[in-house]
């Protein structure tokens, strides 16, 4: 494995605890709902910013776009639509089933499809020349991919034990049952994350580096056109639920609030940022097993996150040792995964 392919592997790590414990601001909000951390953060990290930056680094960016084949948007924004819904149905099971359950199903369900679907239907630049499912490498991504989800299991059946114990004290919001449900459905769209950026960034990239934009630029300018769609939704759903609640002052009554709001937006973009270079950087295979460390790393940074919150204050015995062994299976999936990429020409 060369530097930059290890380069690649800590940004993705690093992409993937950020983006899991993204949600922090939320745990210090006592004004704000959903409906208004979620608008905040979602404007902020999916519009504002990467636009904004597109627009700076990237000269004549809307001409580069006009140049695309409309298929190469289209293509992903119907995944950014895709993982657009799943962030609509985290946010509501953060609060049914908490950040750190909610984290390890959702990422946990998503991985199968994230990583295999790019070594069957190849991605565009870089992504093309990505080994098959059958070669050495692909069947040791897979191998981690397997490891990962028994420590999904795990994690789950850690969140039964952990349920039946607050809800004894009364400390759960809503069903557990329904809540577990919308983070698997959510956990299955939740790889279009990753799938927007796998086949749209060819032809972005290149349309962008053409026009003088560097790596950097041209990186946001595949996020800001590619998650369209995801934005629309993530915005939308928020703005229905003010109105249907008559709370649109509530954004404007707490500064700090709308601060913190922001800065999830902000962990938001310095995420997929990180995601995106670091796939490009492990190479052909690295929009699979990008994919797979980033969401395994998500896991760690949710679970971290939940730690830390107290969400399992007061939970011991077999609850969380379960948890612990999951911990430890995710760092274990990582590395296989690792291993799998090393098997691939630099």
């Amino acid at each position: 494995m060369n530097p930059t392919q290890i380069l690649g592997i800590i940004l993705v790590a690093l992409a993937g605890i950020v983006i899991g414990s993204s949600a922090w601001p939320m745990k210090l909000m006592r004004k704000f709902q959903v409906e208004h951390w979620l608008f905040t953060g979602m404007l902020v990290g999916l519009v504002i910013l990467p636009w904004t930056i597109t627009l700076l680094l990237c000269p004549r960016a809307m001409d580069g776009y006009a140049s695309l084949p409309a298929g190469t948007l289209l293509k992903g924004n119907l995944w950014a639509a895709a993982w657009g819904v799943a962030n609509v149905m985290c946010s509501l099971c953060y609060v049914r089933i908490g950040v750190g359950l909610t984290g390890a199903i959702l990422t946990g369900m998503g991985v199968s499809l994230g990583v295999t679907l790019p070594m069957i239907v190849k991605g565009s630049g870089l992504f093309r020349d990505a080994p098959d499912l059958g070669s050495p490498a692909g069947i040791t991504v897979l191998a981690g991919v397997a490891v990962m989800l028994v420590g999904v299991v795990l994690t789950a059946l850690a969140g039964f034990g952990r349920d039946a114990v607050l809800r004894r004290e009364r400390k759960t919001a809503g069903s557990f049952a329904a809540g577990l449900l919308m983070a698997i459905v959510a956990g299955v769209c939740s790889c279009g994350l990753g799938l927007a950026f796998v086949y749209s960034q060819g032809p972005i990239m290149a349309a962008m580096t053409s026009r003088g934009a560097g790596q950097i630029g041209a990186t946001f300018a595949v996020w800001a056109a590619g998650l369209t769609g995801g934005a629309l939704i993530n915005i939308a759903w928020p703005l229905l639920l003010m109105r249907r609640n008559k709370s649109f002052a509530v954004l404007f009554s707490s500064a700090p609030e709308l601060a913190l709001a922001a800065i999830i937006g902000i962990n938001m973009t310095v995420g997929i940022l990180l995601m995106g270079t670091g796939m490009r950087w492990l190479g052909a295979l690295g929009a699979s097993v990008g994919f797979g460390i980033q969401q395994a790393s998500q896991m760690l940074g949710a679970q971290g996150l939940g730690f830390v919150s107290g969400e399992w204050r007061g939970i011991a015995g077999r609850p969380r040792n379960r948890m612990y062994a999951a911990i430890v299976l995710l760092i274990a999936a990582g590395v296989v995964m690792a291993c799998g990429n090393s098997m691939t020409k630099s």
